[in-house]
C-alpha cells in the first residue's frame, strides 16, 4: 500500500484514490492484523532509547508501542492517517508526537536509537532512488549503533507465478460498526523488469446478512526488492552491517515465503 500519495488513473482517466484515503475502512481491515505487530512493539520496548516509526498510518503499530511504555514518534505522509492516529491515542490518554512527512526526505531534529517500517511500507518506495533515499533519511536519524529495522517481500519462487488481471480475496474482518464485514479483493498485474506490482482494489461492505452495502475502488503500486539486491541497496546508502532474514523469528529467507526482514545498524559517528 503507498505511502507516498501516489495516484492512479482508471479507465476513463479518472483519478482513483489511494487506500490511505480512507482511514477509518483502512482501520476496519487492518487493525487487528498481529503478524507483525508484536515484533515491532518488543524492538521498541528493547531500543535502549527513543524509537521512530515511519509510515506510521493510522497507529496499528505505534499505539501499542506508547501503551507499552517505548518512547515513539511517528511520521507518516497522509494527513488524513495522521488525524485518526492523532483521535485513536487521545481516547486511551495518549498524545503521540507525530509528523507529516515523506519517508524519503523528512528532516528531524531528534536522533533514535531505532527507526522501523512495519507493514511492508519500503514497498512504495517505487525506484532505486526512492529505495536509496529512504534508507539514506533514515541512517541520518539513528544515533550511532543505532539500527533500523523493517519487513519487505519479493514474489515466491515457487509454484506458478501469480495470475495478472484476476481479482484475488485478500483479507476480510467484521466491522464492530456495522455488525457486518468489510472485504478487500486486489487485482493485480506486474512489470516483472521494473520489479512492480500495481494493484487495483475494491473494498466492500456487508451488511450482517452478507449483502453488499457500498464499495470503493483505490489503486496502489508496490515494489519489491531481492535479497542481494537489499545488500547493495543498504551499502549504497551508508550502512555496513546488517542481517536479512526470512521471518521475524529470524530463519535465513525462503523462496516459499518471500519475506525479507531487514535489521541494519549505523556504525561509527
Amino acid at each position: 500500500m503507498d505511502r507516498m500519495g501516489h495516484l492512479s488513473a482508471g479507465p476513463a482517466g479518472d483519478r482513483l484514490p489511494t487506500p490511505f484515503e480512507d482511514p477509518a475502512r483502512y482501520d476496519a481491515l487492518f487493525e487487528d492484523l498481529d503478524f507483525d505487530r508484536s515484533f515491532y512493539v518488543a524492538q521498541a520496548r528493547a531500543a535502549g532509547g527513543p524509537a521512530l516509526e515511519v509510515a506510521c498510518g493510522t497507529g496499528r503499530v505505534l499505539i501499542p508501542c506508547l501503551e507499552a511504555g517505548a518512547d515513539v514518534e511517528g511520521l507518516d505522509n497522509e494527513p488524513a492517517m495522521l488525524e485518526r492516529l492523532r483521535a485513536k491515542a487521545a481516547a486511551r490518554g495518549l498524545r503521540p508526537r507525530v509528523h507529516l512527512a515523506d519517508m524519503r526526505s523528512f528532516s528531524l531534529a531528534r536522533r533514535f536509537a531505532l527507526a522501523f517500517i512495519p507493514f511492508n511500507g519500503f514497498v512504495h518506495c517505487l525506484t532505486t532512488a526512492d529505495q536509496r533515499a529512504c534508507l539514506a533519511a533514515c541512517r541520518a536519524h539513528l544515533e550511532p549503533g543505532g539500527k533500523l529495522v523493517f519487513n519487505t517481500f519479493f514474489p515466491r519462487m515457487t509454484g506458478e507465478r501469480p495470475r495478472d488481471g484476476v481479482p484475488i480475496l485478500e483479507h476480510e474482518a467484521p466491522d464492530p460498526a456495522s455488525g457486518g464485514t468489510v472485504r478487500i479483493y486486489d487485482t493485480r498485474s506486474h512489470d516483472w523488469v521494473a520489479q512492480v506490482q500495481h494493484s487495483e482494489m475494491e473494498i466492500q461492505d456487508l451488511d450482517p446478512s452478507g449483502q453488499i452495502v457500498a464499495s470503493r475502488c483505490s489503486a496502489t503500486d508496490m515494489r519489491w526488492t531481492h535479497p542481494p539486491e537489499m545488500e547493495l541497496l543498504l551499502a549504497a546508502s551508508g550502512f555496513a552491517r546488517w542481517t536479512i532474514a526470512g521471518s521475524f523469528g529470524g530463519e535465513p529467507p525462503s523462496a516459499d515465503s518471500g519475506l525479507l526482514v531487514v535489521t541494519a545498524w549505523r556504525d561509527g559517528a
